[in-house]
């Protein structure tokens, strides 16, 4: 755990922190910490490695213990929701949470990570999702997030391809059922390539390119890359994968997870403080984790 001196009463610290199992590895109470830091805020980030067994009872234990808030991660993002208060409109369409505000006792949860996906998009890759096209490859949690925050922004297509075809298949329904701006549809893995010619934007949303398996065969082959496109990677662990190297090579925008991972953080810890968070504080936390 990140090593925080706190200064004054400790009385009067406001906690927040991560309940995942395991939460050993993240990168959060880094980003946070030093986002407090930076800003004076008696404030503390800490995790919590909460038992699936334990949900309910560290759920109600943010009321019991004051808790300003949390991040909620693996495995628990949707395990939480039965016994919070109030959801976002995000957080119910995604059917998902990862952060959790204690409002004077009332739990209300977000889910931060579309839009902070979203806000990565604008400021670092300078595309507004609005009438474009999208393909998402990879059907799970974290492609949930993306479909359904590029809906909201008016996506005019949105193709999803998964190995497991009946996973996308019921994104694809979820999506429809909630959202009938977009058009969303499932497309064959072995089609990825040809859809790509149509689409202005292909996010990987698979964990193809992950440390330690860097080497790994791209999620699109090199040759199927045009002009114009935007290539986002939501992994971030290496921040240059063997996929976003190819749409650099050829001229293409290509932007990492980290951003994602640092404007989801951001927008939590916005609503936990009610103060604009410290961009690039968190961001040189992250990236001094990554050993950049």
């Amino acid at each position: 755990m990140e090593k925080v001196i706190l200064e004054g009463n400790l009385a009067e610290v406001k906690l927040t922190g991560l309940f995942g199992y395991p939460v050993e590895h993240s990168f959060s109470p880094a980003m946070h910490n030093s986002a407090f830091k930076e800003i004076g805020l008696n404030y503390m980030y800490l995790p919590f490695a909460v038992n699936p067994e334990n949900v309910e009872e560290a759920v109600q234990a943010i009321k019991a213990l004051n808790l300003r808030g949390v991040n909620v991660t693996i495995p628990h993002k949707q395990a939480v929701i039965p016994y919070l208060d109030e959801l976002s409109e995000e957080a119910e369409l995604i059917g998902a949470v990862n952060t959790i505000e204690n409002r004077a006792g009332r739990l209300i949860g977000y889910n931060t990570d579309g839009r902070g996906f979203i806000r990565s998009l604008q400021e670092e890759g300078d595309f507004e999702a609005k009438d474009k096209k999208a393909l998402i490859i990879g059907a799970g949690g974290a492609s949930r997030a993306v479909a359904f925050q590029l809906a909201l922004e008016e996506i005019d297509e949105i193709y999803i391809s998964d190995l497991n075809q009946d996973l996308a298949q019921v994104l694809v329904d979820d999506v429809n059922d909630k959202i009938d701006s977009v058009k969303i549809v499932v497309i064959d893995s072995n089609k990825v390539d040809e859809v790509v010619a149509k689409v202005d934007l292909v996010v990987n949303a698979t964990p193809v390119g992950m440390y330690p398996k860097v080497d790994a065969k791209p999620v699109v082959s090199a040759k199927a890359l045009h002009k114009d496109l935007l290539v986002y990677d939501l992994v971030y662990n290496p921040v240059e994968t063997v996929l976003l190297k190819a749409a650099k090579e050829a001229g293409d925008k290509a932007v990492s997870g980290l951003g994602m991972l640092l404007y989801q953080g951001a927008i939590a810890f916005e609503i936990w403080t009610g103060t604009d968070a410290p961009i690039k504080v968190m961001r040189n936390a992250l990236e001094e984790k990554l050993g950049l």
